[in-house]
């Protein structure tokens, strides 16, 4: 006799249902992704070595999320696979083994210490719209977006900007190797990466800082069960953080800026009553969140809309559609205030991987659009909107006209 997982088993197709690699404009993958909520919301794709299988809708979504169980971060966390230079930890690790590195990390992003970085969080953000909204003209994503978290990350890792400024350079040329699965520059790229945290890791040793000040310090002092993190691991952590806070606020403050120069009602509100642009932060994050190739391996077979996905097949979770799922967001393509459930979101992930420096990414948006809308008194998109490629979902390119505000 056989189980209904079997039956599913022996007549698994494994269509190609979507393809990753298409390419997209500003508005073309919600598109789609809301589509495929409806009539294929499990999707199997045979991109990438052997394909993966993707979720759309929350719940869906959500059951990864929530299934320590069932699926494992550490076998395949991304889709494409591109971790093939070594574990970096926590977001390679499962519990209990991760738990070590977050205890570190998150003790950084509380919110007293977000809050004594917000003056240079400001002045770092003044310093680059500052000449694109004096100019009347420039690229939001080149000339800012690309380069805010560079200065941003040099304040929160105590590091030098010009050294901040080259992790972003490289970091920028692995995300694009790992797009067009260029392996032997993925490697090469992440080797050097791997080159800059040891540097790190070794100025460390040569000129202490306070552990409660330096989270680099923080990971070579740490302890679990008594033993001293692994120094293996603790550089493979330091390299995942350097590299890990750059993309995602590359490609989506474009998106912010996009939304509100095509809506002008929108954009005077929060100029005249600022207070209200944190909540409009958290409608953007769920409506142009970033991520949709972070994901899980199955531990053993497991059923998803009556679809069998395998042990040891990789799932991508695309919070990116999940983000717009009306059965759980109504009008969920729409910009709308204070809806009731916004805090389920996904933009940041959920469960014990959600992103750590989502304090400190709310505190970059917030600012950014804090100060361009008080320098300005309109802007708008004047050119071709370049996209990011999958996993990142959101703007490489935005050229705009800016008007400034009357002083």
């Amino acid at each position: 006799m056989t189980t209904p997982h079997q039956d599913l088993g022996r007549d698994r197709d494994l269509t190609h249902d979507f393809d990753p690699r298409a390419p997209e404009t500003f508005t073309s993958a919600h598109a789609l992704y809301r589509e495929m909520r409806s009539s294929c919301p499990v999707a199997h794709s045979t991109t990438y070595d052997g394909g993966f299988w993707a979720l759309f809708r929350y719940d869906d979504v959500k059951r990864v999320l929530d299934g320590r169980d069932l699926f494992t971060t550490s076998v395949q966390n991304t889709v494409p696979r591109f971790a093939f230079t070594g574990r970096r930890p926590p977001l390679h690790l499962d519990p209990p083994e991760h738990t070590a590195y977050r205890r570190v990390i998150n003790r950084f992003f509380t919110r007293d210490r977000i809050a004594a970085l917000e003056p240079r969080v400001r002045e770092y953000a003044v310093q680059l719209l500052r000449p694109l909204v004096e100019a009347g003209e420039g690229d939001v994503s080149v000339a800012y977006a690309q380069k805010f978290p560079a200065h941003v990350f040099a304040a929160f890792f105590n590091l030098p900007t010009d050294l901040a400024e080259l992790i972003k350079e490289i970091s920028a040329a692995y995300v694009a190797a790992i797009q067009i699965v260029d392996t032997d520059n993925v490697v090469r790229l992440s080797r050097r990466l791997y080159e800059i945290a040891q540097a790190v890791i070794d100025e460390r040793r040569a000129r202490p800082m306070d552990p409660g000040q330096d989270l680099t310090s923080a990971l070579m002092a740490a302890e679990y069960e008594g033993e001293p993190l692994p120094p293996d691991m603790v550089l493979g952590c330091v390299r995942q953080l350097l590299v890990t806070g750059m993309v995602a606020p590359s490609v989506f403050i474009g998106n912010m800026f996009v939304h509100l120069g095509g809506d002008p009602g929108l954009a005077g509100l929060l100029r005249a009553d600022p207070s209200r642009i944190p909540a409009a932060v958290e409608e953007f994050l769920r409506l142009y969140g970033p991520y949709r190739g972070m994901a899980r391996t199955a531990r053993r077979d497991v059923v998803f809309g009556g679809r069998l996905i395998k042990a040891g097949e990789p799932i991508a979770l695309v919070y990116t559609s999940a983000n717009r799922d009306e059965s759980v967001f109504p009008d969920g393509e729409t910009f709308r205030f204070d809806r009731p459930n916004l805090a389920r979101h996904l933009a940041f992930g959920a469960g014990v991987h959600t992103c750590p420096g989502a304090p400190l990414a709310r505190l970059m948006l917030v600012t950014t659009l804090e100060e361009a809308l008080a320098r300005t008194s309109a802007f708008e998109v004047s050119g071709e909107i370049k996209m990011a490629s999958w996993a990142e979902w959101g703007t490489n390119s935005v050229p705009m006209r800016f008007t400034a505000a009357p002083r």
